[in-house]
């Protein structure tokens, strides 16, 4: 299966409802494993278009301070952190539905954002 910046975005589209649906049921640690899986889909997606690397979890992060620098918006960056909170909390389940509904929403901006960079990059298309 090849993987395109497409493929990534609708697997982060998918994920983000999954997320939703997690909550709903009560299922936190679901809610945020999947929440973060949203946020990194739409990372590899920046990352594919412009041909970086996304092949670890590490490159996500590299790949979120290079927009930062290339769009020059901080909260990029501030944003993908509610998402790595949720990913830490797949693991420890420290967070209340209060706390992984509030780092969902900041997720869903981050995710926005990631949206409108794919939308605005010079090699959208290819």
């Amino acid at each position: 299966m090849v993987t395109s910046d497409v493929t990534y975005r609708e697997a982060s589209r998918h994920l983000l409802a999954q997320a939703h649906a997690e909550l709903a049921s009560g299922d936190l640690r679901q809610a945020s494993e999947k929440a973060w899986g949203a946020a990194a889909q739409v990372v590899k997606a920046a990352a594919h278009l412009r041909g970086w690397d996304h092949y670890s979890h590490r490159s996500l992060f590299v790949t979120v301070d290079k927009l930062v620098d290339e769009v020059g918006d901080p909260d990029i960056h501030n944003l993908f952190m509610f998402a790595n909170g949720l990913h830490t909390n797949f693991y420890e389940n420290a967070f209340s539905a209060d706390r992984v509904a509030r780092n969902l929403v900041q997720t869903e901006a981050f995710i926005a954002k990631m949206e409108a960079t794919l939308d605005a990059s010079p090699s959208n298309g290819q």
